[in-house]
């Protein structure tokens, strides 16, 4: 029997290599033979890097680097040497993660530390960019990374901006003529699964604007400012992609990307299961097990589950879930090739709980559904 175990991290407990090796754990005391093929995958988001470094066998990276409020960070990112693709993840260097709720400033916020990730990237050579742009705790448009690749950006005065998004209803120039030149010999790829615009009722200020600490107020000043920044940056290259689908994700990171850099926008989990061979695993499986900590209707959205599920699929191969927590909704998974979902709890249990005792719950989950499957009359290999 050959079994794809193809999970996403659960958050603040385990990465998705932990829980692909926890499920493996309980699959193999139910069935020592059979052939058990991990594939950690992400959607994008946090995780995204360590997922991919762990499936392609990659190397882990790290550099000190400006925090979204200008302090210094340790960031990882990812180094694939055989095709030279490095794979940073916004939210290493720019998330949300890295700030506690009081401190959460989407006018000051900055993106700054993730041009650092692409510089450094650029030095090692990388042919190939993977951006994931998940997580992020910035509303900038991507104007810090640009300054860290070289762009200058200035007041009516002449002084340089300060940072954050808030500042660029002050821009009164901006040069690229300092833009790193080595981003025009390089693929870069936007791993994304929002199609807002940067601008407007549906842009980044807008929709993600809150969660990261804007007022009302806040957010209309940033999506103004966000909108003549894109009026200075149509002026300077010619072309407006303002709302080009993808353009609002990340703060208008993707907006940056694409502007500047020509970037490509994917799917996250599309970009992870193609690096991670996931259609060559999958082929001439028996059954796929997937899982994320919560799985709802969200998942519909491009979540890890759904982007596995639509690979199995194609092969016939049926597909488990088990999750953190089944949310409301979940149940339309059933439509899109999820067979089957369980919870990760066996009993009343706090979230620290159940966070902290993961691996063996993952582990009797995984035995809970191999002893089903076989009492269902599957042959054994």
């Amino acid at each position: 029997m050959k079994i794809v175990i193809a999970p996403d991290s659960f958050k603040d407990s385990l990465s998705a290599e932990g829980v692909a090796d926890a499920i493996a754990l309980g699959l193999a005391q139910v069935w020592p033979d059979a052939h058990l093929v991990k594939c950690p995958m992400a959607d994008g988001g946090e995780g995204t890097m360590e997922a991919i470094v762990a499936a392609c066998a990659g190397e882990l990276r790290s550099l000190q680097v400006r925090g979204p409020l200008a302090e210094p960070v340790h960031a990882g990112w990812g180094w694939l040497a055989d095709s030279r693709t490095a794979i940073i993840e916004m939210a290493q260097a720019s998330g949300l993660q890295l700030l506690g709720l009081a401190q959460r400033d989407a006018c000051r916020s900055s993106t700054y530390g993730t041009g650092q990730l692409i510089g450094a990237a650029l030095d090692a050579g990388a042919r190939r960019i993977i951006l994931a742009i998940g997580g992020s705790a910035t509303n900038d448009a991507g104007s810090g990374m640009l300054r860290a690749l070289g762009v200058r950006m200035f007041d009516a005065q002449g002084a340089e901006l300060v940072e954050g998004g808030l500042a660029l209803a002050r821009l009164a120039r901006l040069d690229a003529s300092g833009l790193d030149p080595r981003l025009a010999q390089v693929q870069l790829e936007v791993a994304a699964d929002v199609d807002n615009p940067l601008c407007g009722a549906n842009g980044a200020s807008a929709i993600f604007g809150p969660q990261k600490g804007a007022s009302a107020g806040q957010v209309q000043a940033l999506d103004h400012a966000l909108g003549h920044f894109a009026d200075h940056c149509a002026q300077c290259l010619g072309q407006d992609v303002r709302d080009f689908p993808g353009c609002g994700a990340a703060g208008g990171m993707g907006f940056a990307a694409k502007a500047f850099m020509q970037a490509a926008f994917r799917p996250g989990i599309e970009v992870v299961a193609e690096l991670a061979g996931l259609e060559q695993a999958v082929q001439g499986a028996d059954l796929v097990i997937t899982g994320e900590g919560r799985f709802d209707a969200q998942t519909l959205r491009g979540k890890t589950p759904f982007g596995v599920a639509r690979v199995a699929r194609r092969h016939a191969v049926p597909v488990v879930v088990i999750a953190g927590t089944l949310g409301e909704g979940y149940e339309q998974l059933y439509a899109h090739g999820i067979d089957a979902a369980f919870a990760l709890t066996n009993g009343p249990m706090s979230l620290e709980q159940a966070c902290a005792q993961a691996a063996p719950l993952l582990q009797a989950r995984a035995q809970d559904i191999a002893r089903l499957w076989r009492c269902a009359g599957t042959p054994q290999g």
